[in-house]
């Protein structure tokens, strides 16, 4: 009855620039003797009503339309509603799918519109990303011994408690900038464009989120000549750097803490008269003070403290420091938990060092409609954020990969690709798994460990038939990842099957001499592929079910390349609709129109238009 589609009818497609014109046209088939259709678009409790107008008819379908443009950024929403002659009404909302459908407080469309100064830099666009932590990939020169904590032989299992039950996160592998140096032609083989490290300031951890003192590198790392020999090297190489920032919250074990004094200054934990004391939030000074989720090792910094703010946005200070060595970017940890108006200053003194360098934030959720704190986040409508860590996609991918379903996926994948500005989103990290989440590889074997306890799980590793599925999904899975729009971002190991179950049991030295080396040539192929159809990675995005198989088609000036993957257990059959010829990108073979194709299971074929 009423044909709309977002996808289709809505131009341009997608989120909009303030001021940008848009053309709405609402397609009614002939059964409905239409006398007037109506548009209401909403920005939270103010509607604006929009009345469309005859535009034409094709004999079985008439057209109306209407022209506008939103001056103001923001989340807009908007509905229709079709009075018939005689008064009939229907109102009509959102579908699954963007398609049309009638009745009562059904979902609205959504519609992203962002400020006109929001420029994305194009730093990363078409790249991919290789996400290292850095005490776990690779070593290199002398050894240095921890501060705290100790130092682990390179194969030996990581350490998920101590004796008295307590997990410290103190065992060291000596991971360095050195070692990753060494590793850079190994890194520039998977088509790699950007390093995004683990945080590498100074701290009592292995992970380094509880920094010491933001001014300083982690010894254990390296020095700072270390650091610019790592980031001149891997220029060399046509690989940036990205570094992580955690400015929600410091290391109780810190400069500005000092809770166990280890360091030469008077801490907010240590006196009530402390330079900083009131970077922190007290409740029963000084043994009750407010931290991350609960965890007394990271105390939760005031981010309106106005010395706090001196020393990360001041001169001098982390931001212009850091970004001064020559960086690609800053991934910003748990961005959400950072006031508004700081993560605005954050990106004013980050572009201040340099308007290239793009911000990515650490979003979990559709960040275009993110709330934290009660208050919807303008990341991606005011401009605060270059991208970020696309985890819906990543969702999208394994649900996909594990059950099956073309349709859902297509239908998350393509309201993110709705809703978020299109530099952004080829700026987003498009990942499968993070320091933060099982192994992707685990994750895609399907196997139920919920009834083993931490101590099995540390010891359990996929073998025969198990590890021979998860393969398959992998490949299928990473074949999603670096098709999809955004920057696909690879954490260190995935590549050659490194495996692990949840933190920290994910965080494993990288097994160098025991890598598997097929799935290892698939992410070289996959490298490949990026670097071959950057443009049309840049395009548009179609995704379509036939049967149980996917199609992912992407497109640009004429140019196309199609994902046909099949998650079953059984070989399928896809008939190639398109008038304009093919060649299977893997094989040669040219795909001519109305040829059937097999798709073997667990498997894909990709095709190029030619």
């Amino acid at each position: 009855m009423y044909k709309y589609n977002s996808r289709v009818h809505k131009t341009p497609f997608g989120a909009v620039r303030a001021g940008e014109k848009i053309k709405i046209v609402f397609p009614v088939t002939h059964s409905v003797w239409v006398e007037s259709v109506k548009m209401f678009l909403r920005k939270g409790e103010e509607v604006r009503e929009l009345p469309l107008s005859f535009c034409g008819d094709d004999g079985s379908i008439t057209y109306f339309s209407v022209e506008f443009a939103i001056e103001e950024w923001g989340v807009y929403y908007y509905r229709f509603e079709v009075t018939a002659v005689g008064g009939g009404l229907d109102r009509i909302g959102a579908g699954e799918n963007g398609d049309s459908m009638i009745g009562d407080d059904l979902p609205e469309w959504q519609l992203t519109v962002f400020a006109k100064d929001y420029v994305v830099p194009k730093t990363l666009c078409g790249g991919v990303i290789y996400h290292i932590f850095a005490d776990r990939f690779a070593r290199a020169g002398e050894t240095v011994q921890p501060r705290y904590g100790y130092l682990k032989q390179w194969d030996e299992k990581v350490t998920i408690k101590e004796p008295d039950g307590s997990y410290r996160a103190n065992d060291f592998y000596g991971g360095n900038f050195k070692g990753i140096t060494e590793k850079l032609d190994y890194i520039a083989s998977l088509g790699v464009t950007e390093i995004y490290l683990s945080p590498i300031f100074e701290a009592s951890s292995n992970h380094r989120y509880d920094t010491g003192d933001y001014l300083k590198l982690d010894p254990l790392l390296g020095t700072e000549e270390d650091f610019k020999t790592l980031i001149a090297e891997a220029r060399k190489r046509g690989i940036g750097l990205i570094l992580d920032g955690v400015f929600n919250h410091s290391g109780a074990d810190s400069v500005y803490f000092n809770q166990l004094g280890h360091y030469d200054s008077v801490g907010a934990y240590q006196s009530w008269d402390s330079p900083y004391h009131d970077w922190y939030y007290f409740e029963n000074f000084p043994e009750e003070y407010h931290s991350w989720w609960g965890c007394k090792v990271v105390p939760t910094l005031n981010k309106s403290a106005a010395g706090y703010r001196k020393l990360v946005f001041g001169e001098g200070g982390v931001i212009d420091k850091w970004t001064h060595f020559g960086i690609d970017g800053w991934r910003l940890d748990v961005v959400d938990e950072l006031p508004t108006d700081f993560v605005d200053e954050l990106r004013a003194a980050i572009k201040r060092a340099n308007d290239k360098v793009a911000v990515i934030g650490e979003v979990w959720e559709d960040a275009s409609v993110k709330v934290s704190y009660g208050t919807l986040r303008p990341y991606l409508t005011k401009g605060e954020l270059d991208g970020v860590m696309n985890y819906p996609f990543k969702e999208a991918i394994l649900s996909f990969c594990l059950y099956g379903g073309a349709r859902a996926f297509g239908t998350k994948v393509m309201r993110i690709f709705e809703n978020y500005p299109i530099d952004a989103l080829n700026s987003s990290m498009t990942l499968i798994g993070t320091h933060d989440t099982v192994r992707a590889l685990n994750a895609l074997s399907g196997v139920d460990v919920r009834s083993t306890s931490k101590e099995q799980r540390l010891d359990l590793r996929l073998t025969g038939e198990a590890y021979d599925l998860a393969k398959k999904r992998l490949k299928i899975a990473s074949l999603l990842q670096f098709l999809l729009p955004g920057v696909p971002s690879v954490y260190y190991g995935d590549e050659v099957g490194l495996q692990g179950y949840e933190d920290p049991m994910n965080r494993a030295p990288f097994p160098w001499g025991k890598e598997d080396g097929d799935i290892l040539a698939h992410y070289r192929f996959l490298g490949e592929v990026r670097k071959r159809f950057k443009d049309v990675l840049l395009g548009g995005m179609e995704v379509k079910e036939q049967g149980e198989l996917l199609i992912l088609h992407r497109f640009h000036n004429g140019k196309s390349l199609y994902a046909v993957v099949n998650p079953t257990f059984e070989n399928r059959l896809a008939s190639f609709r398109k008038t304009r010829a093919a060649r299977n990108v893997l094989t040669g073979e040219s795909i001519r129109f109305g040829d059937t194709i097999e798709v073997k299971a667990l498997d894909f074929v990709l095709a190029e238009c030619v």
